[in-house]
């Protein structure tokens, strides 16, 4: 008989929900509760989150979420901030980019805040600094490559 391979049966795809489609009602912060933009995921349900209130924390998934919600670096997530250490925080929700929309309209967001899945909170210009060497070599100096 050969072993069984893999995670199950067709009983456990079958029970898999697949409302990701469905309308959710918008759920704005409460007290506690901060809104953040992903920065870096760390690995081990961990990343670190640049909140709007300008704290740069390191953010925990919840159980619920992992391996059902995919967090990426750049997305508008919830986190609940802990009372007892400021630099770290744990994720309630993650907004999709239509409900994010909906939350900057809504003036919940600040004006700086970009929703297209990438990190904003780099200096704007902080590349235009990079200068490379355009140094030629001469004629004399044939490249390896080119004797083949």
């Amino acid at each position: 008989m050969p072993k069984n391979k893999g995670k199950g049966g067709k009983n456990r795809r079958r029970g898999k929900n697949e409302n990701e489609t469905e309308k959710r009602e918008l759920v704005f912060k409460e007290d506690g509760q901060e809104y953040a933009q992903v920065t870096k995921m760390l690995g081990n349900g961990r990343l670190e989150a640049m909140c709007f209130d300008g704290v740069k924390r390191l953010c925990h998934i919840r159980g619920k979420l992992r391996k059902k919600v995919w967090i990426n670096q750049g997305d508008i997530i919830l986190i609940g901030l802990r009372d007892y250490q400021d630099a770290k925080a744990d994720v309630i929700l993650k907004y999709t980019p239509d409900e994010a929309r909906n939350l900057k309209t809504y003036g919940e967001f600040p004006e700086t805040v970009r929703i297209n899945d990438t990190v904003t909170f780099v200096e704007d210009g902080f590349d235009e600094d990079i200068e490379f060497g355009d140094e030629i070599s001469s004629a004399d100096e044939a490249d390896p490559v080119d004797a083949i």
